[in-house]
């Protein structure tokens, strides 16, 4: 019987990381972690309740008085903040302009990270985000490190939000994507870096399924 695994997702916004993440949690029966979506419910509570994104107690208070929980579905897993499905709440651009503010912050990255590590104990995960491979699974038996250009990333997001019925606007979603780029890239607490042995995978042309072929490729030698 072939040991279970931790698997590390990580790359910039609409690398791909959670659509192919899903697939192969999926096809490997292992759990998925979203943690990108924990800090997009965390900014939608902040902008609900008039917390600043700058205002790190704040957010954490905040943060501590909230659950952030998931539900798979058939079609997909839905996102909830304290019992509240917000799976496409979290998508607004508001959310989306503030993420990368909120998310930067060294107490409530130490605290989402305690809340991720919590969910990947028993291994057979697969979780995907900034710092995977770096802070949160530091250990994970397999690590991918996703990139695309920013073209084809807005394209992404850009043709998503159009199925979800999200108004979108490419330009402006291609501007916010490398602004978020910058700031995760830059920021202090655990910048978005690839981890020294996570596996280069550009997905710039490469269909959804050729990319989760080559992981499952991957896990399947990792898990030997």
């Amino acid at each position: 019987m072939k040991k279970t695994i931790q698997i590390a997702i990580d790359g910039p916004a609409s690398a791909g990381k959670s659509t192919v993440a899903k697939i192969v949690a999926n096809q490997l029966h292992y759990i998925y972690c979203d943690t990108g979506a924990m800090y997009r419910a965390l900014t939608l509570a902040a902008l609900e309740e008039g917390v600043a994104p700058d205002d790190e107690e704040g957010l954490l208070a905040l943060l501590n008085k909230i659950s952030i929980t998931f539900q798979q579905q058939p079609d997909g897993q839905l996102v909830f903040l304290n019992e509240r499905d917000v799976t496409s709440a979290i998508r607004q651009h508001d959310v989306t302009r503030h993420v990368s503010d909120v998310s930067a912050h060294k107490q409530v990255r130490e605290e989402m990270v305690k809340r991720q590590q919590q969910i990947a104990s028993d291994g057979g995960i697969v979780m995907d985000g900034r710092d995977i491979g770096t802070m949160v699974l530091p250990n994970a038996e397999l690590k991918i490190f996703l990139v695309a250009s920013v073209e084809e990333r807005a394209m992404r997001r850009y043709k998503e939000n159009q199925e979800k019925g999200i108004p979108t606007d490419y330009d402006r979603l291609k501007n916010e994507i490398e602004l978020r780029d910058f700031q995760d890239s830059t920021r202090q607490a655990s910048p978005l870096v690839q981890a020294d042995d996570a596996i280069l995978l550009d997905t710039t042309g490469l269909s959804i399924k050729e990319v989760v072929d080559r992981i499952l490729n991957y896990a399947e030698n990792a898990r030997n």
